[in-house]
């Protein structure tokens, strides 16, 4: 297979969940246990020998390919979430989106300066 091929199992939504907005669902992708498997290799065949220490993952579908992922490279997951959602202290950032802002957030404790960290989602 070929990431060329992964695009036929993307589908375009427009005007979702706003108008002007093109939703790409990835449940076509996730469907398929070939596919999803060649996709989470590929990534993790990407990364395999650049000493990744964290997968840090953006809510929700990014937690689907971060964790595999970092399960298949060996190394910590960390769930980025929305404001609000993490028990513990936590970092926020904001950020723009097509259609307004938002706050993602992580636990304070998640990560430290000098690991190496890579950062995965469906849409990025």
């Amino acid at each position: 297979m070929k990431l060329e091929e992964v695009k036929k199992y993307i589908r375009d939504i427009p005007d979702f969940p706003k108008k002007g907005i093109i939703f790409r669902d990835i449940t076509p992708l996730l469907n398929n246990p070939v596919v999803f498997k060649f996709v989470v290799d590929t990534l993790a065949d990407y990364f395999k020998h650049k000493n990744v220490q964290k997968v840090l993952s953006i809510e929700a579908r990014g937690f689907i390919f971060g964790s595999t992922v970092a399960y298949k490279l060996n190394c910590g997951f960390v769930p980025v979430r929305k404001k609000g959602k993490l028990p513990y202290k936590t970092i926020s950032i904001e950020y723009e989106l097509e259609y307004g802002k938002d706050v993602l957030e992580i636990h304070q404790d998640a990560i430290s300066q000098r690991e190496n960290v890579v950062i995965i989602d469906d849409v990025l």
